[in-house]
């Protein structure tokens, strides 16, 4: 007779060691939280996921596939301005969730860490480059479509949304409403360029 999968009970794992990072960050989580919150001991949890810094990277795939899923989904949206809007309403939703804790878990994973935590700070980094690079190709694609005005740069554009994007994380960690980080949206999207 066989038991549960284990990637089941893996998955709730994940989840559990997702929102501590998302809480406290990288730096700010310990293995001794991350155990608990799992319910697992740490040599359990070594054996599953490695490492902290092994399993920080493990819950980033879990989170991008998951609650930051919104992006790529906005991506599809017909038009550049709908693009941003899917982006703002999809990263305000995610933040008001009363089961996320408040705020971008690739915000939040590394705002305050110190040199040891210069490889996760990085691997961010480079998440978060790759999401604007992500929303730059499609504002390009809607500079080739005639969807945006010939003198857009989409460059600048997607850094703009994308600034506004992880903003508003910062603000949702401290705790603003739905309300201000919508009117945050709509701010930005009065900025949108006309034809």
């Amino acid at each position: 007779m066989r038991g549960r999968p284990r990637t089941f009970e893996e998955e709730e794992a994940l989840d559990a060691a997702m929102r501590v990072f998302w809480r406290h960050g990288y730096e700010g989580t310990s293995v001794a939280m991350l155990t608990a919150a799992m319910g697992v001991n740490a040599p359990s949890m070594y054996a599953s996921f490695g490492n902290k810094q092994q399993l920080f990277a493990k819950v980033v795939e879990r989170y991008l596939k998951q609650p930051a899923s919104y992006l790529p989904q906005a991506l599809e949206q017909p038009t550049a301005r709908l693009v941003a809007e899917q982006i703002f309403a999809g990263a305000i939703e995610m933040a008001m969730q009363p089961e996320n804790p408040s705020g971008c878990l690739l915000v939040r994973g590394a705002l305050v860490a110190g040199p040891s935590c210069e490889t996760v700070r990085t691997r961010l980094s480079e998440i978060r480059a790759k999401a604007e690079a992500a929303v730059r190709e499609r504002f390009e694609r809607a500079l080739d479509e005639g969807d945006l005005p010939a003198s857009v740069d989409a460059a600048d554009l997607a850094r703009f949304v994308m600034a506004q994007v992880w903003g508003m994380s910062v603000q949702a960690a401290g705790g603003a409403s739905r309300e201000e980080l919508q009117a945050v949206a709509a701010h930005a999207l009065r900025a949108w360029p006309e034809s």
